[in-house]
């Protein structure tokens, strides 16, 4: 097995690529504290090196930050753990199916909407640095569109510029009644 890496814009997350399916597609799951990893074996067996911070998976990847460290020298060990896991066919997750964020019927028009162009536009962008954006909610009176930063984009020191030059300006330029962005 063959597991490639690749630096994502926050310096403190790497991204592991195994060459195959992790939570398939459009899935992911966030573990930002090794108390929140008992579903995963994977993310529990990562949270085994004291350095690592949180744990990300996406479709087809997996983002680990580190609280501290250098690279070169956690790396060799998560790229161990995740090879283990892998090739003695271990479950990702146990336990209850992930929350969906998907269109609910319940959604407004316009909520609609914009669930649909995170999710073709941005979504698939910030999985390419290895993270994740999820629609909270939408501000009818205010205006204003929450989002959850999830894997890479959590603690990124260009997260904010993220938000607001780039996703802010998209969603205002398809939705006059967007005002703001923010992360929840």
């Amino acid at each position: 097995m063959f597991i490639q890496t690749e630096s994502t814009p926050n310096p403190a997350t790497l991204k592991f690529l195994p060459g195959r399916e992790v939570m398939g597609a459009g899935a992911v799951a966030d573990f930002p504290s090794a108390d929140t990893a008992g579903r995963s074996p994977l993310a529990k067996a990562l949270f085994q090196t004291p350095e690592v911070a949180r744990v990300f998976f996406g479709s087809d990847f997996i983002s680990i930050t580190k609280r501290d460290g250098d690279w070169k020298h956690l790396k060799p060990a998560l790229l161990g753990t995740i090879m283990e896991h892998f090739t003695q066919g271990l479950p990702l997750m146990e336990g209850a199916a992930l929350e969906e964020d998907g269109a609910s019927e319940d959604d407004s028009e316009i909520v609609q909407q914009i669930k649909e162009v995170i999710d073709t536009k941005v979504r698939p962008a910030v999985a390419q640095d290895g993270g994740d954006i999820i629609f909270k909610h939408f501000d009818s009176e205010t205006g204003i569109v929450a989002l959850h930063l999830q894997g890479s984009c959590a603690g990124c020191p260009s997260s904010s510029r993220t938000l607001k030059n780039g996703i802010e300006n998209m969603l205002r330029h398809y939705f006059p009644e967007v005002t703001a962005v923010e992360a929840v």
